[in-house]
């Protein structure tokens, strides 16, 4: 079989493959049984033994002692294939084996394979002694055995899984990771690395999943799970090429960029909107301050145009080939420009206060999904509690399972939905979900969500689809967070301006 993959991989070259399928807990059961009907006995358990036990050495070459604790069912059926491979390897090896009236056929036979191999099998679910940081502990716990908060003694196991100083390389999923949404239970394994075993789950890149899982590995077992049955699509590369730009080009080539924005005490969020699309490539950038106190004039970036809001409804003015923003520091002074912006814009993406105005207005709601008969296109950028408002739901409903909710609402309105958040997810309507690999908490800072709306604008303008406009504002929004950090899962805070410059450094 060939070595695990390492799904994001900044240091190497670009991935051979930008998007990959994401199965959920029942497509990949389906995959697991129909596979091991195909295989002869204990063929596809031996596969995922094989590759635990690889990418452990791999990971921690000078690890003295190895614990794993294993669950009852599948998942430690496949830490026990490994911990005898693992002690025929020369390591010191302990399993910790979750007490049960029956195994599976496959576990059974692997324990008994791992007895014989020489491997101690405990009941209690701690290392038989205190692990230092240079050994190793292996969680085939559960899987995607479990669905429901982890009790007893399993608890307990994962608590000493969190509590040792060794890092955790999880079989499949950490023990108490919801499979499908990323929801964590409580307790759940927090893990260095995780390696997914047949199919990649999505609830490993959304919502908590990035938390617990670490860096995420995957090894098919030789098995190409059937692409027609994923839910979404995971973008850890580039998903699309950047928009073109001829020699023979100019800047109405690129196309104008509007930006309609920044209330009183909120003009920073236009302003970083602006900028942002204009570093993205738009032809030109016009800026609509709310504010009529803001000088019509930008020091920092003079290039910006500037036209007041009363100028909206000019007819004069070329909304309908343009690309309009509206909501970045908006407060309530943009609920009464939406009517003509929603019916007059070619291309339009809500955002913030915008989102707000149309969460109270079903009117402005009805509009938004009327502009798809008129084959004009829309983008919506919401938070999940923007999220919740828009669906009449709360925050946590959002949450629990964020793919359905970014879906109900794109279709709902007939849009195109980045909800955001850690694995954002952007969904179009008749498309399946795709889930953002890149990005990390530095970018849980003020004004960062207006960059993105106006980069997600300037790359639009210059004539992406929607979907693949905002596909690649997310992934490269995201990416530029991680530029110049050797470990992207440890971050500090990075300022919004500053993240302009490093999207601008991209996109040269």
């Amino acid at each position: 079989m060939p070595a695990p993959q390492r799904i994001v991989d900044r240091a190497g070259p670009r991935a051979a493959s930008a998007l990959w399928p994401l199965h959920d807990a029942a497509a990949s059961r389906r995959c697991e049984a129909q596979t091991a009907q195909d295989l002869p006995p204990h063929t596809l358990m031996q596969r995922a033994g094989i590759a635990v036990a690889r990418l452990a050495l791999a990971l921690a070459p000078h690890a003295e002692r190895i614990w794993i604790l294993a669950g009852p069912g599948n998942n430690g059926g496949d830490g026990l294939e490994a911990a005898a491979l693992l002690c025929r390897a020369g390591k010191r090896v302990a399993v910790s084996l979750l007490a049960s009236a029956s195994m599976p056929a496959d576990a059974a036979a692997a324990l008994a394979r791992a007895r014989d191999a020489g491997v101690k099998i405990e009941t209690s679910l701690a290392p038989p002694e205190p692990l230092r940081g240079g050994d190793l502990a292996v969680d085939a716990l559960f899987g995607l055995g479990l669905g429901r908060a982890p009790a007893g003694a399993a608890a307990l196991g994962i608590a000493s899984l969190n509590a040792g100083a060794a890092p955790v390389l999880a079989v499949d999923l950490p023990s108490g990771l919801d499979a499908d949404h990323g929801r964590a239970f409580e307790p759940c394994a927090i893990a260095r690395w995780t390696l997914a075993l047949l199919t990649l789950k999505p609830g490993l890149f959304t919502a908590a999943g990035r938390d617990h899982a670490g860096d995420i590995w995957f090894d098919d077992l030789g098995v190409c799970a059937d692409p027609q049955a994923a839910v979404a699509t995971l973008v850890a590369a580039q998903p699309v090429d950047w928009p073109a730009r001829p020699h023979a080009s100019h800047k109405g080539t690129h196309g104008d960029a509007w930006i309609v924005g920044g209330a009183p005490g909120m003009a920073g969020a236009a302003a970083l909107a602006a900028r942002a699309a204009s570093a993205a490539g738009a032809g030109r950038v016009l800026r609509v301050s709310l504010d009529p106190a803001v000088p019509h004039l930008d020091l920092l970036q003079p290039e910006l145009m500037h036209r007041p809001a009363s100028a909206l409804p000019d007819r004069d003015i070329p909304l309908e080939t343009s690309t309009v923003v509206v909501g970045c520091g908006g407060g309530t002074a943009v609920r009464e420009l939406l009517p003509v912006l929603i019916s007059r814009s070619g291309r339009l993406l809500l955002d913030a206060d915008a989102l707000n105005a149309l969460a109270a207005d079903p009117s402005l709601a009805r509009a938004v999904t009327a502009r798809a008969g008129r084959d004009r296109a829309t983008v919506l950028t919401p938070h999940p509690l923007e999220a919740a408002r828009l669906l009449g739901i709360d925050k946590t409903a959002v949450q629990a399972d964020r793919r359905a909710a970014a879906q109900r609402l794109a279709d709902r309105l007939a849009a195109t939905v980045v909800l955001k958040g850690s694995g954002s997810i952007v969904a179009s309507a008749g498309q399946h979900p795709r889930i953002n690999a890149s990005g990390n908490a530095a970018l849980a800072t003020a004004g960062t969500g207006d960059v993105l709306a106006g980069w997600i604008a300037g790359l639009w303008t210059q004539g992406l689809p929607a979907a693949d406009a905002a596909a690649l504002g997310v992934y490269t929004h995201g990416l530029a967070a991680e530029t110049g950090r050797a470990d992207d899962r440890i971050s500090g805070p990075l300022e919004a301006s500053r993240l302009i410059d490093r999207l601008r450094a991209l996109r040269a």
